[in-house]
């Protein structure tokens, strides 16, 4: 409980500190491309709950639906979707999602209570559904806007590396594990090497 009222003050500052970034970021995302500045997704969250994750907007609209056109390009294994150079991300988009900048709204989602900074990143519906029932711990706590998956190499990882490294994180969680995983990740959103 401490952890997370900690957690939800540091969103609170780093949201007001990031404010005036924010705001550049609606303004060259709203004259670069038509559609909303926010993307909004459902996600499965603690205990498999639905909520709505909020990103910065970093594709074309209508981008959800062309998945299936570009199925065979799919760089991830097991039932995850990624393209590094996706055709989908917008100019601006592209920079954001692959420094990691456009996960910045999610501090909205720990404001919320339905995230924490720290913890397995939650997965699309359609995806977390094939996630086996030998993974479920990941469920039985927040998800997070960085895991140890980001600094192991996220996407270079396997499916199944993936969710053993979210078992592992929550089987030996604290505040000072989060923390080590915090500031590597910051420097990874420094180097602009983050890609979640």
């Amino acid at each position: 409980m401490l952890r997370l009222l900690l957690y939800r003050i540091i969103a609170l500052i780093g949201l007001l500190l990031c404010l005036p970034f924010l705001i550049v970021c609606l303004i060259i995302i709203k004259l670069d491309s038509p559609g909303a500045f926010l993307f909004k997704q459902k996600r499965l969250g603690k205990d498999r709950k639905p909520f709505v994750l909020y990103k910065m907007r970093t594709m074309i609209v209508g981008a959800e639906q062309m998945k299936s056109q570009l199925k065979r390009q799919n760089e991830a294994d097991g039932p995850v979707f990624k393209i590094r150079n996706d055709p989908r991300y917008t100019q601006p988009g592209k920079f954001l999602s692959h420094s990691g900048l456009d996960e910045i709204p999610q501090l909205i989602n720990v404001l919320r209570g339905e995230m924490s900074l720290v913890g397995p990143r939650p997965l699309p519906l359609s995806e977390a559904k094939y996630v086996p029932d030998r993974y479920n711990l990941r469920f039985s706590v927040l998800p997070g806007m960085t895991s140890p998956w980001i600094i192991k190499g996220a996407h270079t990882l396997t499916f199944k590396q993936w969710m053993r490294l979210d078992v592992a994180y929550v089987k030996k969680s604290s505040i000072a594990q989060d923390f080590v995983i915090l500031g590597k990740t910051l420097l990874m959103v420094g180097r602009g090497v983050i890609h979640i």
